[in-house]
């Protein structure tokens, strides 16, 4: 059976789902976008990718009238559609379709794109090992806190990361880290703080980042917020990222530095265990 996409108010076979080319998104990537996991048919963190979905609406000035509810109708029915038992359910709002000129055009109509990816990333053999990433100089614009489809900086440091056999790619910014190229980054120190970046316009305020650092905070972990350096990160007792699409990733090797002892981190397993289980519990659920 043919994968089905939501587009513009219909569902439709992947194949059938076309867009203009004179879509903003693909001309100036003026759009932006989330990313929902699903594990156990259930939809993680919801809430939260929803609100943010607003905030950018709201930051880059769309017009979007459909209403949360509606949206998370859709992500049920287009999970329904798909049988999907794990995996991402992608949301894209661009600013709409007009002749190709800079300025924002009047009266046009958003575009809203969805589809389903079927990913297995709830159980992780690579979660057994841990994972390694790259550092690369952050050459981003300054309003990454807007979920933007402009990502050519990140798929670059992808790239980079992929070339050199990682998983992810840890962007730095004046000596410091300021996030992976698609996850939320955290160190422990040898004092067990859980040390997270800020939130400002410098890095996008994770969604999963929230949750596990709410429960890193439940369980008395001590978590602050400042920033640190690659230096600090080479020589962390622990470290581990976050995003919708590995949930809490322990990290064991920094550009071939390995951390701690270069196995996973009790402390970042134990948050990820914590993770699952409130997965196991979240609302709503594709039928």
């Amino acid at each position: 059976m043919s994968r089905i996409a939501f587009l513009n108010g219909e569902f439709l076979p992947v194949d059938q789902a076309k867009v203009s080319i004179f879509d903003r998104a693909f001309l100036f990537g003026d759009g932006i976008y989330e990313v929902t996991a699903v594990l156990d048919r259930r939809l993680l963190d919801v809430t939260g990718h929803l609100a943010r979905l607003r905030r950018s609406l709201a930051e880059m000035r769309i017009e979007f009238a459909m209403s949360d509810d509606e949206l998370v109708d859709i992500h049920l029915e287009l999970g329904r559609r798909n049988n999907l038992e794990e995996g991402l359910i992608y949301l894209q709002i661009t600013r709409g379709a007009a002749e190709r000129d800079f300025p924002f055009p009047a009266d046009i109509e958003p575009t809203l794109v969805m589809f389903t990816q079927a990913k297995k990333f709830g159980v992780s053999e690579l979660v057994k090992t841990g994972a390694s990433v790259v550092t690369t100089p952050d050459i981003r614009w300054q309003r990454r806190d807007i979920k933007s489809t402009a990502l050519l900086a990140q798929v670059m440091a992808k790239q980079v990361a992929a070339e050199a056999g990682c998983l992810e790619a840890w962007m730095v910014e004046d000596g410091f880290v300021t996030e992976g190229s698609s996850s939320s980054a955290f160190i422990i120190t040898r004092d067990r703080e859980i040390i997270a970046r800020p939130i400002n316009n410098q890095i996008l305020d994770g969604i999963t980042r929230k949750s596990v650092l709410k429960l890193a905070e439940e369980q008395d972990l001590k978590v602050v917020d400042r920033r640190f350096t690659v230096d600090e990160a080479y020589n962390a007792e622990e470290a581990f990222m976050t995003s919708a699409s590995s949930l809490v990733m322990p990290i064991v090797k920094i550009d071939d530095r390995a951390i701690g002892d270069g196995k996973p981190g009790p402390l970042s397993l134990r948050l990820r265990e914590q993770y699952m289980e409130l997965a196991k519990t979240a609302e709503p659920r594709i039928k």
